[in-house]
């Protein structure tokens, strides 16, 4: 039986809240000051807590201090009357599970408090990752899929050759992390590497970016400068997302890539350099040499040896994997308890189709470390795109009109138990039961835009701001700027 604490000194709530969770599978005892909510959480070592801002001895939030010293995974709710944005931002900064206003909505304490007993019970269960350990300054390629240990293959058979490698795969599938596995294994490890993106630098400046210039070559250039294709002679130039580069400096380059020579901007002599190059692109390059877009004979130069990498949806077996290495590596940027993920929220991260690929996956991970408010990543710690989905499979059609009998079930269970509570204004909370899926659903889809979505779903924008609000979704508009 699972035991649950309340520390309030208020006897009309403590009544109220044993006679609403009366018909619960639950052993309930309460104290009525902060010391002692501590000793019992310390003898009677319940399962969820629920506990009061404002007590005759002590802060509420000075017990939960306590509380997270005994034990951290304890999923305490806090309760107040007096609600300040302080007191609000503090409880959630400090990890509480949630926070409700007095007077409350029994339904709602209901759906919050299962949610922190299933927390609690999985949190004492073995985790579903092992004792791995990884070192999170290190390049680490994830993955044992079978499509994986191709280009694990791939990498091994062009990585001591001394030629060009050129590498092809869709935007987040970690282009740059093979382009560094490569120079490790290669017979050039003890020279540079350096990488240039060739889509983030303006056309004007690539060439002398890559060339280097000499003093006066342009207005601005008060003094000469060498170039990153010379700054790296005897190592490994990488040029990411190659295609995008002009045709003037695609000449250069292939210039390069035949006697290793080049000149600096503004200088007519040649420079020598020896430098090995590995390019990427998430276009398709041989298209693009078809229709004129780029040198076939850079090309040809480029792809003596080309490796394919995945999408993340031809590997969803690496999921679980990926999710395990960038929760235990997320440290350095996300301070976060969390240990696993349960079984539910793993299902569907491996339910989705992954566009950004696994730079979106380590996005979302961080998010849901943000989320998280114990040592386990739960379906409500995922944002809305991840949803989305999810929600839409759980239905058998795209009207209300043509709802399934098991839909109809639930809500009509969701009536059901309004009734049985009391509750007033069913109206009101049966339709914000709905918009909690129907609005992180659609705004999911147009990425967060609230123009979008209000014309998707026929409402005034100002009327999607209020019901935004009044729930409390929050809106995933996540931009992917990291290379790979």
């Amino acid at each position: 039986m699972a035991r649950l604490l309340i520390i309030d000194d208020e006897p009309n709530l403590l009544y109220s809240l044993r006679k609403t969770l009366q018909d619960t599978d639950l052993e309930i005892i309460t104290a009525e000051t902060g010391s002692a909510g501590i000793n019992l959480v310390k003898e009677f070592q319940p399962d969820t807590v629920i506990l009061d801002v404002r007590l005759p001895d002590m802060s509420g939030l000075d017990v939960f201090n306590e509380i997270r010293l005994i034990d951290k995974r304890l999923p305490v709710i806090i309760f107040t009357a007096h609600s300040t944005t302080e007191t609000a931002i503090e409880a959630t900064k400090r990890g509480a599970f949630d926070y409700l206003l007095k007077p409350v909505q029994f339904n709602e304490l209901r759906e919050i408090m299962n949610r922190a007993l299933e927390i609690s019970r999985m949190s004492h269960v073995p985790t579903l990752f092992g004792d791995t350990k990884y070192n999170s300054t290190a390049d680490t390629i994830i993955g044992r899929s079978s499509a994986m240990q191709k280009v694990y293959k791939a990498i091994g058979r062009a990585a001591p050759q001394d030629i060009t490698v050129l590498i092809q795969g869709e935007s987040g599938t970690g282009k740059e992390m093979v382009a560094k596995a490569i120079y490790h294994h290669s017979q050039r490890r003890d020279g540079p590497f350096m990488a240039i993106n060739c889509a983030s630098i303006p056309d004007a400046l690539l060439e002398s970016e890559l060339f280097g210039y000499e003093r006066g070559a342009f207005t601005g250039a008060d003094h000469q400068r060498v170039g990153k294709y010379e700054q790296v002679d005897g190592g490994t130039l990488f040029l990411d997302e190659i295609g995008d580069m002009s045709p003037s400096t695609q000449a250069k380059v292939l210039r390069l890539l035949q006697d290793g020579s080049f000149e600096r901007v503004g200088s007519n002599k040649t420079v020598q350099s020896d430098v090995r190059i590995i390019s990427a692109t998430n276009r398709d390059l041989y298209q693009m040499v078809e229709s004129g877009e780029f040198r076939r004979d850079l090309y040809y130069r480029l792809n003596v040896f080309s490796i394919e990498l995945p999408p993340l949806r031809q590997r969803i077996e690496d999921i679980p994997a990926l999710v395990e290495y960038f929760i235990k590596t997320a440290g350095t940027q996300v301070a976060s308890s969390v240990r696993s993920i349960t079984e539910d929220a793993l299902e569907i991260l491996m339910g989705h189709d992954w566009p950004g690929n696994v730079r979106e996956l380590q996005s979302t991970i961080k998010h849901c470390l943000i989320q998280s408010v114990g040592e386990l990543i739960t379906r409500e710690c995922l944002p809305s795109s991840c949803l989305c989905k999810q929600v839409h499979e759980d239905s058998t059609t795209n009207t209300i009109g043509n709802l399934n009998s098991d839909s109809l079930l639930e809500i009509h269970k969701l009536v059901e138990d309004l009734l049985s509570t009391g509750e007033e204004d069913l109206h009101r909370k049966v339709h914000s039961e709905i918009d909690r899926i129907l609005l992180p659903c659609v705004l999911g889809h147009v990425d967060g835009s609230q123009a979008q979505a209000a014309k998707i779903l026929g409402v005034a924008r100002s009327t999607l701001r209020n019901r935004i609000e009044d729930l409390g979704i929050s809106i995933e508009k996540r931009i992917l700027t990291e290379e790979g």
